[in-house]
């Protein structure tokens, strides 16, 4: 019943589809079947991103810029365990896509079991280690004693969270992979609802401050993987309905012919999603020389971008989904279309949120601080404009990395990444913290990891090798069709 809800995000996006249908620049069917897919996961990330908004502002109004500092230095660490999680959903959409397409359902449970397994098998060493040594971890990146305390405080807390999170991701992809964004949607976006909630009861009403945080998104994190977990063993959750399949918990885990798929498809994406994190480590350094008032800064900036950022996890999902679904079918020529029309088509939803929050910049900023005399407010709005104009070129790189994923072919997303966070985006904000090009090097981050990956992964796709990769993880039978 509530799937048949109007639904204002969806209709915002579908109305921008339909206006470029209008032009002739993309088909009108293809935007209402994009836009259904996407829209459900754009709400989850806007959920989640907002959880993780709120997170730091709510520290921030109870306990100030060394708070947000020292929150924003543990989230790089909590990333970079999940990012298992999204190596081995990068594997699990690709063949869930492709075996959902082809009406393999056979072979869909192994694919789900054989996911979950192995990303709870890699997450939990990110746990051990980051409980055990939570200040080592933080002093790593600053010398600011208050910070170090409270980021450790953090992350020791919301390390237990990490499995879950991984097994979050997997579930999330899998129902993506078979046209459904609406059951992760409402299951994700509730927990992080959910997350906000005991945020907001653990740090104000418990005084339990940075702690209270990291307790929320852990409890959160737990209370998503039972829902995944009893909705996909009984076929159906109250409250959301019947599931598209139900999965048997005593079938096998460890199925060789489909782990070596998913190391081969999620290898790269593991490998991307760990650039990136790692990346983090040495630019949040940097930024930490600058002082905890700049730290804080860009720690809200960060938020705001990955805000803006979240059509892309519903557009690159959609894509993924959608390319991998035509492959399936051994339709190479439909694939490539819907490929470009969604790139197309999320640029555009991408400009109009940039020029968005460019307009509010500055009142949207003033909302993670209590005490604006805590932050350097001019330089928070000069990283927000940057942002703003560096999120279209994270549009093209995360639709194009979409379509490539959905295709098998998840080397190249990682390399752009890797050149873009390590060529130039570290070089650059060192070049300002070390020489008079001062903060404007700071600036220049959101560009260079934008830029560069939204270069190369279009390169890549136009030039088309994608779809003779895809043929080695098709179901036998669209290979026979090619």
């Amino acid at each position: 019943m509530f799937r048949r809800l109007p639904n204002p995000l969806r209709l915002s996006i579908l109305w921008i589809g339909l206006a470029l249908s209008k032009l002739g620049l993309v088909d009108a069917r293809r935007v209402r079947r994009a836009t259904d897919l996407a829209w459900p996961r754009i709400v989850t990330g806007l959920a989640r991103m907002s959880k993780n908004a709120v997170d730091v502002a709510m520290v921030g109004i109870a306990a100030g810029s060394a708070a947000i500092a020292g929150v924003g230095l543990a989230m790089p660490f909590w990333g970079l365990g999940r990012a298992v999680g999204g190596g081995v959903a990068g594997g699990t959409i690709a063949l869930v896509s492709q075996r959902y397409g082809a009406d393999a359902y056979a072979e869909l449970g192994d694919a789900i079991r054989s996911s979950f397994v192995l990303a709870l098998g890699l997450s939990i060493p990110f746990t051990v280690a980051f409980f055990l040594v939570p200040e080592e971890l933080i002093s790593l990146l600053t010398s600011d004693a208050e910070s170090i305390r409270l980021g450790a405080v953090y992350l020791q807390t919301v390390s237990l969270g990490i499995p879950f999170a991984c097994l979050n991701l997997v579930g999330s992809r899998l129902y993506v992979g078979m046209d459904d964004s609406w059951t992760p949607m409402v299951i994700r976006a509730g927990g992080a609802t959910v997350n906000i909630v005991l945020n907001a009861v653990f740090i104000f009403g418990l005084d339990l401050g940075v702690f209270g945080a990291a307790l929320g998104t852990t409890v959160a994190s737990i209370a998503v993987t039972v829902a995944f977990a009893v909705g996909l063993i009984a076929g159906r959750l109250p409250g959301i309905g019947t599931f598209p399949i139900q999965v048997d918990p005593f079938g096998s885990y460890l199925t060789a012919q489909t782990h070596r798929e998913l190391f081969s498809i999620g290898t790269p994406v593991l490998a991307k999603m760990v650039v990136w994190r790692l990346s983090e480590f040495p630019i949040l350094a940097i930024v930490a020389r600058f002082g905890p008032e700049i730290v804080a800064a860009y720690v809200i900036a960060r938020r705001i971008f990955d805000l803006m950022n979240t059509p892309g996890w519903g557009f690159s999902l959609a894509c993924s989904s959608l390319v991998g679904q035509e492959l399936g079918t051994g339709n190479e020529q439909r694939a490539e279309i819907y490929a470009r029309e969604i790139v197309l088509f999320a640029v555009v939803v991408y400009g109009v949120l940039g020029a968005a929050v460019f307009v509010f910049a500055e009142p949207i900023t003033l909302l993670f601080v209590d005490d604006p005399s805590e932050l350097s407010v001019s330089t928070a709005v000069a990283f927000v404009y940057s942002a703003c104009g560096a999120v279209v070129f994270k549009g093209v790189a995360r639709v194009t990395d979409g379509a490539l994923n959905g295709a098998g072919d998840t080397q190249w997303p990682f390399y752009s990444q890797a050149i873009g966070m390590f060529g130039v985006a570290i070089p650059v904000a060192y070049i300002g913290a070390t020489t008079s090009l001062g903060v404007i090097g700071l600036y220049l981050i959101f560009f260079a990891e934008s830029v560069i990956p939204a270069a190369i992964n279009y390169r890549r796709f136009d030039g088309g090798e994608w779809k003779v990769i895809s043929r080695g993880y098709r179901p036998p039978a669209s290979k026979a069709d090619d």
